[in-house]
């Protein structure tokens, strides 16, 4: 397992607490439709919540939630889109949201949650 992908992977543990002690309902984590997948998909407040998470391990590239360019957002609305088909047949609100991380060598985890960000 590649170095990126352990960070990734770790991040996405830490954004899965995150979202569970602020009242979110995981359910389902790298929900593949084809070959694209979210991160995580929450439930909280009668809303499905899509939620990208972005992991950094330097804060020399930029922030984690730059990452997410129109091409993310396109393919994160397309595999959405698969998931309503199949478990949305009475979802009433919904939105994308990104959990932007950093884990910085010798300090605490910083999660900074986005909501609602297109």
């Amino acid at each position: 397992m590649s170095c990126d992908h352990t960070l990734g992977k770790l991040g996405e543990q830490l954004a899965a607490e995150h979202l569970e002690a602020n009242g979110y309902a995981i359910l389902h984590r790298n929900w593949k439709a084809g070959r694209k997948e979210i991160d995580i998909i929450a439930y909280k407040d009668k809303m499905i919540v899509f939620a990208e998470v972005k992991t950094r391990s330097s804060k020399y590239f930029g922030t984690p939630e730059e990452a997410v360019g129109w091409k993310k957002e396109a393919h994160l609305h397309k595999v959405a889109g698969h998931w309503l088909e199949r478990y949305g047949q009475t979802v009433k609100a919904i939105r994308f949201d990104i959990l932007s991380i950093y884990i910085l060598p010798g300090q605490p985890p910083e999660i900074l949650h986005l909501e609602d960000v297109f």
